[in-house]
């Protein structure tokens, strides 16, 4: 039986090339991790995802718990099986979506019980309720219940908010059922606090997990800021550990914390900016609806080895958003996980050459250049 086990194949200063391997398959990190919340990639075929070289997918223990609901999945032999993709898959816990969408939520020690988003049916879930879903799903990897912190917030309740998801933590792991190959992770809470953070960071190791989350990051508190929580954390961490920066994010976002040691992300910006016109590009962001795409027989992006970034005009995704025509949104869908795909190979590949920080200087370059035909169309990606 495959164990679950991570292998640091090749490093960089504090960047690491590793793999991780799990029961459903291998994952090469640094790795980005296309988010399909309801199991499904929003716009794609599960098979066009594997193309783009995507290793492992996200589902969401909130979304699946309330629809179709976890035992209707397990009848069905697991969301793998559910949604015709046979690798890896990560869960979220649910936390951050019961924080972020339900109504009249109402947290305790226990847990949180409210009121769905989609109908206002009472819910309530507890770190044992998560990890029972979690199971019900046959989540490869398997994350523990945690409330994430808003920013701001004063010190005070953002330890209350990190002492109490530690507890939480610890009752996660004493739900988890354990399997060969499969992975529970613990997630790292503190908010942009040193002191909370290397507190979390010993809890988190005193029970024990197959890998670790920096969670409470990209919540508005700014690049810089994540960055200087980031220099901070990650040196605290397990060496011989994935770590996985959640909710991360634009390419700049990824780079920099690669260089700082992170190892696996995922993000709905790729898709969801597929969905709204934008596509990222070796050159800076495209807003495919700008008129001046209207007669530009160019690829979106010809150093991207994938169909949808090569063998469709400019003018063609133009015409497509403005006729409301659904396939826009899933080519430029496509390009964009391809896109995020081709990147991590690129920083894979240069760790292993001892090149990284050349790489990312090169890539900060080029982004910032734009595309030199339509200056005004492209540019730093925070204008995605």
């Amino acid at each position: 039986m495959t164990a679950f086990n991570f292998e640091i194949l090749a490093q960089d200063g504090k960047a690491r090339r590793g793999r991780l391997t799990t029961a459903h398959g291998p994952i090469d990190t640094p790795a980005f991790m296309p988010v399909g919340t309801a199991a499904t990639v929003k716009a794609m075929f599960p098979e066009t995802v594997a193309a783009t070289g995507a290793q492992i997918i996200l589902g969401n223990t909130y979304h699946l718990m309330l629809r179709p609901g976890p035992e209707r999945i397990a009848e069905l032999g697991g969301t793998r099986k559910f949604m015709n993709w046979p690798g890896p898959i990560l869960t979220d816990s649910g936390g951050f979506q019961v924080m972020s969408l339900a109504k009249l939520r109402k947290m305790t020690e226990d847990g949180v019980t409210f009121q769905s988003h989609i109908d206002g049916s009472k819910h309530h879930l507890s770190p044992e309720r998560s990890i029972q879903i979690q199971h019900a799903l046959d989540a490869t990897i398997t994350m523990a219940f945690d409330e994430c912190t808003p920013f701001p917030a004063e010190k005070k309740e953002v330890a209350e908010s990190m002492r109490m998801s530690m507890r939480w933590a610890r009752r996660s792991k004493d739900a988890y059922v354990v399997r060969p190959g499969y992975g529970l992770f613990g997630i790292v809470q503190g908010g942009v606090h040193p002191d909370l953070r290397a507190e979390s960071i010993e809890a988190l190791k005193t029970v024990g997990f197959d890998g670790y989350a920096i969670g409470g990051l990209a919540v508005g508190e700014g690049q810089e800021l994540m960055f200087a929580t980031l220099d901070h954390t990650l040196p605290q961490m397990a060496v011989d550990k994935p770590r996985y920066l959640m909710g991360v994010g634009k390419p700049f976002d990824i780079v920099g914390a690669v260089l700082r040691g992170v190892d696996m992300f995922d993000c709905v910006l790729p898709t969801r900016s597929g969905r709204t016109a934008q596509a990222f590009t070796r050159y800076g962001v495209l807003n495919m609806k700008n008129a001046r795409h209207a007669s530009d027989p160019r690829p979106i992006d010809e150093t991207v080895d994938c169909p949808a970034s090569r063998n469709y005009s400019r003018a063609y995704l133009h015409h497509l958003f403005r006729c409301d025509e659904m396939l826009g949104p899933m080519l430029l869908t496509w390009h964009n996980i391809a896109f995020y795909q081709q990147m991590m190979k690129e920083m894979r590949d240069a760790i292993a050459d001892d090149s990284l920080v050349d790489y990312a200087m090169q890539f900060a370059t080029d982004q910032r250049r734009g595309d030199e035909d339509a200056p005004n169309d492209v540019g730093d990606d925070s204008a995605a």
